[in-house]
């Protein structure tokens, strides 16, 4: 799924650190070590619906984005 931000993220809020973090091992070998945490939180977004070669903006999408 295909989207991009266009409203500021609020309502931020940690759901995991460290090992909590499935990819944690992935970020540590790619970025280096830190103090890694995964977040989420709450933003305006615009979907496009993609088939083959053409997309369309489908505006705004109110609820939670899946893979």
């Amino acid at each position: 799924m295909y989207f991009e931000i266009i409203g500021e993220v609020s309502e931020i809020e940690i759901i995991a650190r460290g090992r909590a973090i499935r990819e944690v091992a992935r970020l540590r070998k790619k970025y280096g070590p830190g103090r890694w945490r995964k977040l989420k939180g709450q933003a305006t977004v615009r979907l496009a619906a993609c088939r083959r070669e053409t997309c369309v903006d489908t505006g705004r999408l109110s609820g939670k984005l899946g893979a």
